[in-house]
């Protein structure tokens, strides 16, 4: 059998040109795909068999230039140059055309294969543009293959290009700056050559260019050349001649050239057709970002969707809680033993159905959301609020960070690689554990749906809002005290308005989905049995006594009661009993005396300790602790009610409880997150800032809340 052969290719492009689209496409892979800039903060990869190849893919971040200020284009820089793809597809938005090419002119300048998609083609006959690839691609040098990727159309095509370009060898041509210019990229070009090593590791031309472009990534790389000081001095010169003959910066001269080059181009192989009236885009931001009706208006869709959510879902909640009601109620009338009998009530199903009964929920939220991406909304959002962030600190550019973390915080945290100032990086990646992401949403329609039955969805909706003004007010303090320094200018481009498709977006609702179902089946299930064994063992001494008592004084107090709900109301209290008395009682009490001011208990203590790994956990949890008994009907209490009849519980210690679970350091993945993207020096300042916050606010909420008699 013929071995396949093999080839890596990488794809580049502007923010927003439709990599990933191309990317799942080409693979089959399912990433996320956003309509705007930022999505892809890391390289991705994938493998496709064509044609008797094996074409190694790999989708890398969104950049504008190969001069890289961000991680995210640290990324993609970094790995053209130091990995040498065989080939590389630049992804161009064709709407956006001269802009997109700018970045193709400098692909083709490393001296590797290169094939253009011209992607988002029917965007471009839409708005009336008229692109001659074949012109297009003769002036260039470069194939140009139109493709629409969100549908996988061009896809076929475009990877028999680049399997035909590797094959022939064929090389771009090469943009020239003019006769004068080039005659000091050449003088570079013959010193560098004279390093063998440097010549075969990095473009020669390329690293010339970057050199006159002043970009500080090629003047640290030739650093490590034998002829660095002959090369200085050549540059130096360069410098020199070309300010002294334009008037001008090198730099800007010869992004002058590059534009220059990419308009005559443009100008023969692009028409565009003239469109009768005003773009649906241009309709739909006279009033979206209106000064005036814009914020007002985006915070209307944010609760829209909150109140959606809790309408829609009520009714499948309530179904998947009977759900489990009955299967604890077969258990429980099972002849299986005693103690698996507990451990399959307790510690499973109170723990896991607990956390699964919000499925739903996470579904309706996280499907308003993935259409608020895809249509291009979030991105006007970015803009509306550019002002509002400037002023606290941030760049606008965090909006899309803060926005994932509604979602979670690990790709949040990741996605501040797009933020070019440190300082602006970092207190953002401070500011997304307190919005509340996925996880958090549990505990709060938990506890609202327990103590404030009637304004549930708006008690959740104050959560969320909660989450964002402490994210801005920590900032604000931050950025004036440990992280002082001027705000980035914000530059990002609108994307046109799209039509969502249904399968884009049931792919990223699945993916938020099954990533929380899976949790619930790994970690969760894993810690809520730890919870039960310690909150089972060791065994309460004299509890068959305690038993025996506990039924007598229910049966004194409710002389009414069947022997079946006496039985019910006993094993509660004896529950409480072991409780006390075991492993997760005794640490709960170690604890309790630091959140007793708060209002919180022993058994709110316990609850806290497994949200350090994943908030749902508090839930599962709580469901351990407070587990319903079985009525005479054999339906089982939901974990909500059981909290309101348990002592200790009121209105106002869920309200400081949910206040609690906001603040609180994000779970253990998100700590090893910030740790990789920030250092431990800050990481240990989220860990102790937020638990100290926490309490706190905790506290002051409780406060509030005996005083206004809750």
């Amino acid at each position: 059998m013929q071995e396949k052969r093999a080839l890596t290719m990488a794809l580049a492009g502007n923010p927003n040109s439709g990599k990933t689209s191309i990317f799942n496409a080409i693979t089959g892979a399912h990433h996320k795909v956003g309509n705007y800039p930022g999505v892809t903060v890391e390289k991705r990869e994938g493998t496709l068999e064509y044609h008797g190849w094996r074409i190694h893919v790999v989708d890398l971040p969104g950049t504008y230039s190969l001069t890289a200020y961000s991680l995210d284009e640290v990324v993609a820089r970094d790995f053209v140059l130091n990995e040498k793809p065989d080939i590389i597809v630049d992804v161009l938005d064709s709407s956006n055309l001269e802009r997109n090419l700018y970045l193709l002119l400098q692909l083709i300048e490393l001296g590797l294969p290169v094939v253009a998609a011209l992607n988002m083609a029917d965007e471009a006959a839409a708005n009336g543009i008229l692109i001659d690839d074949k012109t297009l691609s003769k002036t260039l040098g470069v194939p140009m293959i139109p493709t629409i990727g969100s549908r996988g159309q061009g896809v076929t095509e475009l990877l028999d290009a680049v399997i035909e370009t590797f094959e022939t060898h064929k090389m771009p041509r090469m943009p020239s700056y003019g006769e004068d210019i080039e005659a000091h990229i050449a003088a570079l070009v013959r010193l560098l050559e004279q390093d063998e090593a440097f010549a075969a590791a990095y473009s020669p031309r390329w690293i010339a260019i970057k050199l006159i472009e002043k970009d500080p990534d090629a003047r640290r790389r030739i650093e490590q050349h034998v002829r660095a000081a002959e090369i200085h001095t050549a540059l130096e010169a360069a410098w020199h001649w070309i300010t002294l003959h334009y008037g001008k910066d090198a730099e800007i001269i010869l992004s002058e050239q590059r534009y220059g080059y990419i308009h005559g181009a443009v100008a023969e192989a692009v028409h565009r057709k003239r469109l009768r009236g005003i773009s649906l885009t241009e309709q739909l931001d006279r009033f979206v970002m209106h000064p005036l009706v814009g914020l007002p208006l985006f915070f209307f869709v944010i609760w829209g969707i909150f109140k959606l959510t809790f309408v829609l879902g009520e009714y499948p909640v309530a179904w998947l809680e009977q759900l489990f009601g009955s299967l604890e109620g077969f258990v429980q009338n099972s002849v299986l033993p005693g103690a698996v009998r507990d451990l399959l009530i307790n510690g499973i199903i109170h723990g896991v159905g607990g956390v699964l009964s919000f499925v739903p929920l996470i579904v309706i939220l996280f499907f308003c959301i993935s259409i608020l991406e895809d249509t291009g909304y979030i991105a006007r959002a970015a803009f509306l609020t550019d002002h509002f962030l400037h002023a606290i600190g941030l760049h606008g550019q965090s909006f899309m960070p803060l926005m994932l973390g509604f979602g979670c915080s690990v790709p949040a945290i990741m996605a501040t690689r797009t933020l070019k100032s440190p300082k602006e990086r970092i207190a953002t990646i401070l500011a997304i554990p307190f919005i509340s992401c996925g996880g958090k949403l549990p505990i709060y329609v938990l506890l609202a749906g327990a103590f404030f039955a009637r304004n549930a969805s708006t008690v959740v909706m104050v959560m969320y809002a909660s989450g964002v003004v402490l994210s801005v007010l920590s900032t604000f303090f931050l950025r004036r005290t440990v992280l002082k320094g001027q705000s980035m200018p914000f530059v990002m481009e609108l994307p046109p308005y799209r039509m969502p498709t249904l399968k884009g977006v049931l792919w990223h609702v699945w993916e938020k989905t099954w990533s929380y179902a899976r949790k619930a089946g790994t970690i969760i299930l894993a810690v809520s049995v730890l919870m039960w064994l310690i909150t089972s063992y060791p065994k309460a001494k004299g509890i068959q006594e305690y038993e025996i008592h506990a039924r007598q004084s229910v049966a004194a107090a409710q002389p009414g009661l069947s022997e079946a709900a006496i039985s019910a109301r006993a094993e509660v209290l004896v529950r409480q009993y072991q409780l006390e008395h075991s492993i997760a009682g005794q640490f709960g009490k170690i604890i309790e005396p630091v959140i007793a001011p708060i209002g919180f208990d022993w058994k709110v203590g316990v609850a806290l300790i497994p949200g350090l790994a994943a908030k749902e956990l508090v839930v599962s949890t709580l469901g351990v602790l407070y587990g319903a008994p079985v009525d005479e009907n054999s339906e089982s209490l939901s974990l909500r009610q059981s909290l309101r009849e348990a002592p200790n519980w009121s209105p106002r210690i869920a309200l400081a409880l949910m206040v609690f679970i906001l603040v609180m350091p994000p779970c253990f993945a998100s700590l090893a997150t910030i740790r990789a993207e920030a250092g431990d020096k800050w990481l240990a300042f989220q860990v102790v800032y937020s638990l100290v916050l926490a309490w706190v606010i905790s506290f002051l909420v409780s406060l509030a809340g005996r005083a206004f008699g809750m």
